[in-house]
């Protein structure tokens, strides 16, 4: 006797309901998007309509009343300087761990090493300031600041990068190589998951063609996980350029333009929680705390279609 299908009817009320809840969510990100960038932006007109245009290259900083000035040139350069340099520190570490962790390391090992890793992402920034402040620094000023404005201060073009009179150890490159640190994870972890996702097939015909591990990593893992690699720097990146506690510890805000990788200055992060709670609400102060504030999202958005589009250029 044939056994008995009968299925089960389903009502398109649920999936409707479904649909609709996940359009609302996707609405309800680009709404709270939205409303943060009009917030930032109608918060610092008063300041774009006080200083015009030449907000954005003006060095100085007067809070004194009556002669109030802002510039934002000073924060922004310090954002996009010490953001690029953690990149560049953090990068190569990154892909080595990724390349110890997937072919490298012992099986026994590549757990724990792998949870290390990602146990630095859980470290609060706060902390990474603290540790910076009281243990790095002096490392730098001693062991790093001294010797290379020694040797190589006297070099033509490039020895204006690492002279310095700061005495006080707070400067770019502390604050670039504390972000180094605390995006090191977040790259290190997407780089090991992505180069682990390389069909084994791959790299089996490459060793048997007489590939080292190095041409099998630059060769075929690289070029075949590249996408994914660009994403995870590229989120390394935002998170550098909206770092606050850890970076306002070790960078000395100053406000002046740092001609030294060893000299004091400043970031937006930096300067929005300084001076912040310390603004007047409705002041020029205020407002102009706010204009920085919008275009810290401009950087980030405008880093972020930067990616957008060398990632399309390269699948073509």
């Amino acid at each position: 006797m044939p056994a008995a299908t009968s299925r089960r009817r389903v009502s398109p009320t649920g999936d409707r309901v479904f649909e609709w809840l996940c359009r609302g969510a996707g609405l309800l990100v680009l709404g709270i998007l939205g409303a943060i960038i009009l917030t930032l932006f109608i918060g610092g007109l008063p300041a774009f309509r006080e200083f015009g245009i030449q907000f954005l290259w003006s060095a100085e900083w007067n809070p004194v009343e009556g002669r109030e000035r802002y510039g934002a040139l000073v924060p922004v350069m310090g954002t996009l300087v010490t953001a690029v340099l953690a990149i560049l520190f953090a990068v190569p570490l990154a892909f080595g761990i990724a390349f110890t962790l997937t072919e490298l390391a012992p099986p026994w090992m590549r757990r724990p090493l792998g949870t290390a890793v990602e146990l630095l992402a859980a470290i609060p920034s706060i902390i990474f300031g603290m540790w910076g402040l009281f243990v790095l620094v002096p490392l730098i000023q001693r062991h790093i600041q001294l010797p290379f404005g020694e040797t190589l201060g006297a070099l033509p073009l490039v020895g204006f990068l690492f002279e310095s009179n700061n005495f006080a150890g707070t400067s770019v490159f502390a604050a670039s190589l504390v972000l180094a640190i605390m995006i090191l994870p977040f790259i290190a972890a997407t780089m090991r998951d992505v180069f682990e996702q390389v069909p084994p097939v791959f790299k089996e015909s490459a060793y048997g063609l007489g590939a080292t591990r190095w041409e099998v990593m630059t060769g075929v893992v690289v070029p075949y996980t590249r996408v994914s690699v660009v994403g995870g720097i590229m989120l390394g990146l935002g998170r550098a350029l909206g770092e606050t506690m850890a970076v306002t510890f070790v960078i000395g805000n100053a406000n002046r333009l740092a001609t030294s990788l060893f000299d004091p200055s400043t970031t937006i992060a930096s300067v929005v929680a300084m001076e912040f709670p310390e603004s007047l609400m409705g002041s020029l102060k205020q407002s102009s705390l706010l204009a920085l504030g919008f275009l810290l999202f401009v950087i980030s958005f405008c880093v972020l279609a930067l990616s957008r589009y060398l990632l399309r250029s390269r699948l073509k």
